[in-house]
């Protein structure tokens, strides 16, 4: 079967999206598929209707004279090409106007509101008749996700948790710091992992911070504030060997994002064999992790995190179980399966 596995991504710009595109491709064609992928234009604000548009006239039906007999496309607004034999496996729609438009809206002028306003309306309106209409499937990336589309009921949608992509995974050991990477962003939060390390409980944990993005030099501050710099590293962004290395020696990962569609981080470390702290309200990998099992699940403040890190920290034995834990778990996730699911026949229209 030839499949084309659509996402949409801004310019120049990296995310969760395109690794699971990569790893969705190379499954497929482990499977014996010819498979690509198609990465489409998601425009900035103001130019959304462009960025839908140009989705909607893409070309997928044929790749050098050749039919292509399937799609699987995974972000907005990707799932806006058409063809006969199109699979949503939906990482997200553009949350701002889904369960950020508080934080969102918030902001705006009032003349600024009235237009985002009518502007979510219409993307609502396109997404709705795109997931029900354009598609033949919607297999979503977690029950995050999954809930953020409960008002429509007539969209009946299938979780499928992404596994880990097929990366040279290994534990070295449990070593003495706590790894997190992450894009630097407020939502993904590391800031509560800088304010848990300057809380009493967590005196003398060491934590490598890795990733870019918009947050990075407020987290530089915050660091010299806190008086932290002997026990914090911001490394920047790291080769796919760098993530490993520290994945593969770190004690534990933290992972407090605030409602995230996902999280590879989470399943990465499980396949290091690492167990994972995470929040309450963090949304896909509390969904992954196991509180007291395969991690930990803690209230979204600096001293419940720290606590948690503590507890980690002073019991390596422990930390290893977690991590254990954690890796059968993350097996049970694997891509054999999830390409037998996407390219089942029963999907068709």
């Amino acid at each position: 079967m030839r499949i084309a596995v659509v996402t949409s991504s801004p310019p120049m710009a990296e995310g969760g999206h395109l690794v699971m595109a990569r790893a969705l491709v190379q499954a497929l064609c482990e499977a014996g598929h010819v498979a690509s992928t198609i990465v489409t234009p998601q425009n900035r604000f103001g130019r959304q209707g462009a960025a839908y548009l140009a989705n909607w006239l893409t070309d997928v039906g044929t790749t050098e004279g050749e039919p292509i007999d399937r799609v699987v496309s995974l972000r907005y607004p990707s799932y806006a090409v058409r063809h006969p034999h199109h699979v949503c496996w939906l990482n997200h729609t553009m949350r701002e106007y889904y369960d950020q438009w508080g934080r969102f809206s918030g902001g705006l002028s009032p003349q600024g509101r009235v237009k985002e306003r009518t502007r979510r309306l219409l993307i609502h309106a396109a997404d709705r008749y795109l997931l029900t209409r354009n598609v033949s499937k919607v297999f979503v990336i977690s029950g995050a996700v999954q809930r953020r589309l409960a008002m429509w009921p007539e969209l009946r949608t299938t979780v499928m948790y992404p596994p880990a992509p097929q990366r040279l995974y290994r534990c070295d050991e449990y070593g003495d710091y706590i790894f997190m990477v992450s894009r630097l962003t407020p939502l993904k939060r590391a800031d509560l992992l800088v304010r848990a390390l300057a809380e009493r409980e967590a005196a003398g944990i060491k934590a490598v911070i890795a990733g870019e993005g918009e947050d990075r030099d407020r987290l530089h501050t915050l660091v010299a504030a806190l008086g932290l710099a002997g026990r914090v590293s911001l490394v920047g962004r790291l080769t796919d060997g760098e993530m490993l290395d520290h994945l593969a020696r770190c004690r534990a990962v933290c992972f407090p994002p605030h409602d995230e569609d996902y999280g590879f981080v989470t399943v990465e470390a499980f396949a290091s064999r690492k167990a994972v702290v995470t929040c309450t309200d963090s949304g896909g990998p509390a969904e992954l992790v196991a509180d007291g099992v395969s991690g930990l699940v803690t209230e979204p403040t600096p001293h419940a995190i720290a606590v948690s890190l503590r507890r980690l920290m002073d019991d390596a034995p422990l930390a290893e179980r977690m991590g254990e834990e954690g890796f059968t778990a993350g097996a049970k996730l694997n891509w054999a399966d999830a390409v037998r699911q996407l390219t089942h026949e029963d999907l068709v229209k």
